[in-house]
């Protein structure tokens, strides 16, 4: 692939970094695959409302969806999502499942598959949320030779699942909120 993937996990207060973020990326953005903690029914809402505010296509995720520059996509609420490669892409399959860090879908899932998948060709990052989720996977994703974001203390409305990562040294760049698009962008090159 000519871009690397971008994985990024959120939760609480997710959507608010989400949307900072994303107001900073042009609409040819490297392909990103997402994990929001978030109830049934509203990764969808979430996705349409992305899709008409920002300037790339943002969609709730569906099994064989290709994970390619341009789009933004978001797994389903009640599901897992990873991503597996075929052939010269990738794409995105969802599944059920037992929780995993009390969640589903869990960023941890994800982020295993972007490490076993991808490689270094990647960037992890780990956003505002509670718990740990998503910790693991981005240790995993580092070890498999991945860039890897947690966003800092300051700017999280809660900071978990960054803070886990961090000191279980997942994070290569602990970042303020309004620094991490700009450090995505640089690091997808």
């Amino acid at each position: 692939m000519a871009q690397k993937v971008i994985a990024i996990g959120a939760s609480t207060g997710g959507v608010e970094a989400l949307e900072v973020i994303f107001s900073k990326f042009p609409a040819n953005i490297p392909p990103v695959v997402l994990v929001l903690h978030m109830p049934s029914g509203f990764t969808q809402i979430l996705a349409a409302r992305f899709d008409l505010k920002f300037p790339f296509t943002v969609k709730e995720a569906r099994n064989g969806d290709e994970v390619k520059p341009g789009h933004v996509i978001i797994g389903q609420a009640g599901q897992h999502m990873r991503i597996v490669k075929k052939g010269l892409r990738y794409v995105v399959e969802t599944f059920a499942g037992p929780k995993v860090q009390w969640s589903i879908p869990s960023v941890d899932v994800l982020f295993e598959s972007v490490a076993e998948q991808c490689k270094g060709e990647a960037v992890g990052v780990i956003l505002t949320g509670m718990g740990g989720d998503g910790a693991r996977g981005l240790l995993k994703m580092r070890e498999a030779g991945a860039a890897t974001i947690g966003q800092d203390e300051k700017t999280c409305t809660i900071y978990g699942m960054p803070k886990v990562a961090m000191d279980m040294g997942a994070v290569t760049h602990q970042l303020p909120l309004d620094k991490i698009a700009s450090n995505i962008l640089t690091l997808a090159k």
